[in-house]
């Protein structure tokens, strides 16, 4: 035996013409509101105390931020204000590896800096100066190793 399933469970019954109850609410509490404000006040005052009436009347009933009710995003607001805030901040100091150079020294502040020496620059240079990648016989992702690496130890300088 098959069941009808409501579709739409999340839409609101319109029940004032094009307006759910609720925006209805909204919509006569601000009337009713400017009203009072009208014929309590002199009219001066009043037509500044109107328009901010009028307006959070409307946005109450229409405006939806991030399809939120803007209700919703007053409330937090409020909740958020008039709540209790701590913060707390404890500084942790990190410990400091040293690094050591290949020649056996610490590096300053615990950061290793690679040195790139006279010769090695000239290499570099020389083979951008030609055109010419520094790791030209790349397969597979594998580098080679620049041109500096393959001669003898005597003639890295």
């Amino acid at each position: 035996m098959r069941f009808q399933l409501p579709q739409f469970i999340d839409v609101e019954d319109k029940i004032f013409g094009p307006l759910t109850f609720k925006q209805f609410i909204y919509l006569g509490g601000g009337g009713a509101l400017s009203y009072i404000l009208l014929e309590a006040l002199p009219i001066f005052i009043a037509l500044i105390g109107i328009p901010p009436v009028v307006i959070l009347s409307l946005a109450l009933a229409f405006h939806k931020i991030n399809n939120k009710p803007f209700v919703e995003i007053l409330e937090a607001g409020f909740k958020y204000f008039l709540s209790r805030r701590l913060y707390i901040w404890r500084k942790e100091e990190k410990p400091r590896h040293s690094i050591k150079n290949k020649g056996g020294e610490e590096a300053s502040g615990g950061i290793f800096v690679p040195r790139l020496s006279e010769s090695k620059l000239r290499d570099i240079a020389w083979s951008l100066d030609v055109e010419e990648s520094i790791y030209a016989g790349e397969e597979k992702g594998r580098a080679s190793l620049p041109s500096y690496a393959n001669r003898p130890r005597n003639m890295r300088q």
